[in-house]
């Protein structure tokens, strides 16, 4: 027989190959356990669980559909106040500013990740909302009130709450990568399309499109933080069981609805359903993220520099 020789690579790959196989067996143990968690709720109630608006603990009738409904909306608002701000700042940062200046600014933004989401809901429940509850949701009521979507009294405490801070929680991500990535853009090609008649926006124009695959790896992050961000969500949003297309209504997501009443839950079926909206939020984020990285693929061409990237 022929003697296996062991190597330090061979040791090392194998090493390396062992780290990755771990991180798809702590996934699927996630999977298996919700899962087994949550079977007493998945045949009480079926498919219907993630149609039904009811969530009544005293008859046990649960549904996810608000919840689902209030995640995929605070992360969108999210995004859409968050990845304009965030791509603008990097492009000033990596491109106007000076370097110094920018390194200096860029060290703060991201001191903006390290502090406790805790603090953002603080934040937002006695700083935000006041000002929104006196100041802006009146404006938006008076001004935009014949839309669906700027209807209501002016709480404070709501879903555009609960975007502006989940918005400011994911500016730093989009920040600090969308500059770096712009920053290993080669400069020959701002230098190129200075060279050929170019102004100095379009040679920017060029840069951007350059690192667009880092940009949307940058964003794609930045959308799984909101997906799952949970206790400054919950301090913000109003937790109630509700549908409604105005945005400064109150309203809850998986994980708010979970942090609230996950130890207040009495019943078996109690916590397999809030154990399997867990496991509709972990399905949620994979998808969403799916989706983006299509979106990824589709917007770049398919090149293969994007797996990379995103």
């Amino acid at each position: 027989m022929r003697a296996v020789r062991i190597t330090a690579d061979g040791v090392y790959r194998a090493a390396l190959g062992g780290a990755a196989a771990l991180v798809f067996a702590v996934v699927a143990l996630i999977v298996y356990e919700t899962g087994r968690g949550a079977g007493l709720s998945i045949r009480t109630f079926g498919l219907g669980f993630l149609t039904s608006t009811a969530w009544d603990p005293v008859t046990e009738k649960f549904g996810a559909l608000p919840y689902i409904y209030g995640t995929l909306v605070s992360s969108a608002l999210a995004l859409l106040i968050a990845v304009p701000l965030g791509i603008g700042t990097a492009v000033y940062l990596a491109e106007i500013a000076h370097r110094r200046w920018g390194a200096i600014v860029s060290f703060v933004i991201e001191l903006l990740a390290a502090i406790p989401s805790i603090v953002y809901g603080v934040w937002g429940f006695f700083v935000l909302a006041p000002w929104l509850r006196n100041g802006l949701e009146p404006w938006m009521i008076q001004n935009f009130g014949f839309l669906p979507f700027f209807r209501g009294a002016p709480f404070g405490i709501g879903m555009l709450n609960a975007g502006i801070v989940l918005a400011i929680m994911v500016v730093p991500t989009i920040v600090s990568i969308s500059r770096e990535v712009l920053l290993a853009t080669p400069r020959s090609l701002r230098e190129a399309a200075l060279a050929l008649g170019a102004t100095r926006a379009e040679a920017i124009g060029v840069a951007v499109d350059a690192a667009r695959p880092g940009i949307l790896g940058a964003v794609i992050l930045a959308l799984g933080r909101a997906l799952g961000e949970t206790m400054a969500v919950t301090m913000v949003i109003g937790n109630t069981n509700r549908i409604s297309l105005s945005l400064l209504d109150p309203g809850a997501t998986m994980s708010s609805i979970i942090a609230n009443e996950f130890t207040e839950a009495t019943s078996p079926l109690y916590v397999s359903a809030l154990i399997e909206i867990a496991l509709v939020l972990f399905a949620v984020t994979i998808v969403v993220n799916g989706l983006a990285r299509l979106l990824v693929l589709w917007a770049t061409g398919g090149r293969r520099a994007v797996a990379a990237a995103a």
